[in-house]
């Protein structure tokens, strides 16, 4: 593992132990009246109301977050193209993802902790099919075709400088390689990798999460390894799992626990114990904590409460 002092979440670790993300930048534009019933998804509103992308940014700024996530989690070239945008605006979008992120955090309020990190969203290859596949793991696409498709945003958005790269909601360990190899090629950024799980110990694939871990540890510049848009049920045993073969920094963000449908874009069933499983996973060696899908500025900002008023501890 690298020295924590060249780790983008070094300051946040160093100064409390427990670092905290925003919540599903979806949910909170949904909250809003914003339908994303759309294949490209929250990434639309890049085109069409860049304002509301920047509006929900500031609502979990508001709420203590010390890292936005950008809107490319659902952008692509491929995604852009089959929605008719041409290349050189594909681009332009890309990078305004990351620029409506920056615009929020320098226009903040100074607070007295550090400044939160811009984190570009690259969200897996299921997204651009946009058939609810990053919960299966299965589609159908070689390491190659996976990597090319990778890449080519990479690159797009590392020169729009973000503090680190998003890799999540990985559910396959083909994905996890190939994004491993795009950052092996980057000497310049750090970036998390968040897997999408099934159980309490396997991605959607089938693959034991201490597999992709150890292969995270291997690889310089990886930020954290951690679990997203998972039930909040199966996260703490995970961090568990991920505890026992890496001292890299653990990022979890576990969505409500409500069921996706994919066909119908829509949720269903009750919300589980999230506040609880975030203590739960804090407990269990988890430093970096925030929510995922269902999960909005409210959630955040009672989080964040919670660790400044020391209710929690780092591991």
């Amino acid at each position: 593992m690298e020295s924590l002092s060249r780790n983008p979440f070094g300051p946040f670790l160093e100064a409390s132990g427990l670092a905290v993300l925003d919540g599903g930048l979806a949910t909170a534009l949904e909250a809003r009246g914003h339908s994303l019933a759309d294949e490209l998804w929250s990434a639309r509103l890049l085109q069409d109301d860049p304002e509301a992308i920047a509006f929900a940014h500031r609502s979990y700024l508001e709420a203590g977050a010390d890292c936005l996530t950008t809107s490319s989690y659902q952008a692509s070239y491929g995604g852009f193209a089959a929605a008719g945008i041409e290349r050189a605006e594909a681009t332009a979008l890309l990078l305004r993802s990351t620029e409506l992120a920056r615009r929020t955090v320098e226009a903040r309020e100074p607070g007295t902790r550090s400044t939160p990190l811009v984190a570009a969203s690259i969200g897996p290859y299921a997204a651009y099919l946009a058939d609810g596949s990053e919960y299966t793991g299965r589609y159908e696409a070689s390491l190659a075709e996976i990597d090319a498709f990778h890449r080519e945003r990479w690159e797009t958005l590392a020169t729009s400088t973000p503090d680190l790269m998003a890799c999540e909601t990985i559910p396959n360990e083909t994905e996890a390689e190939a994004l491993l190899n795009v950052l092996s090629g980057d000497d310049r950024h750090w970036a998390w990798f968040s897997f999408c799980c099934r159980d309490g110990g396997h991605l959607w694939d089938g693959t034991p999460i201490e597999q992709v871990a150890t292969a995270c540890d291997q690889v310089a510049r990886v930020a954290a390894v951690g679990v997203n848009c998972t039930a909040p049920r199966l996260v703490p045993e995970l961090v568990e799992r991920l505890r026992s073969v890496t001292d890299l920094p653990i990022i979890v963000y576990p969505n409500s626990g409500e069921r996706y449908e994919a066909t119908t874009r829509s949720w269903h069933g009750t919300d589980e114990a999230w506040m609880a499983s975030v203590e739960a996973s804090i407990q269990a060696g988890a430093n970096i904590v925030g929510g995922c899908c269902r999960i909005g500025p409210r959630e955040i900002a009672e989080l964040r409460q919670r660790v400044d008023r020391g209710d929690w501890s780092g591991p």
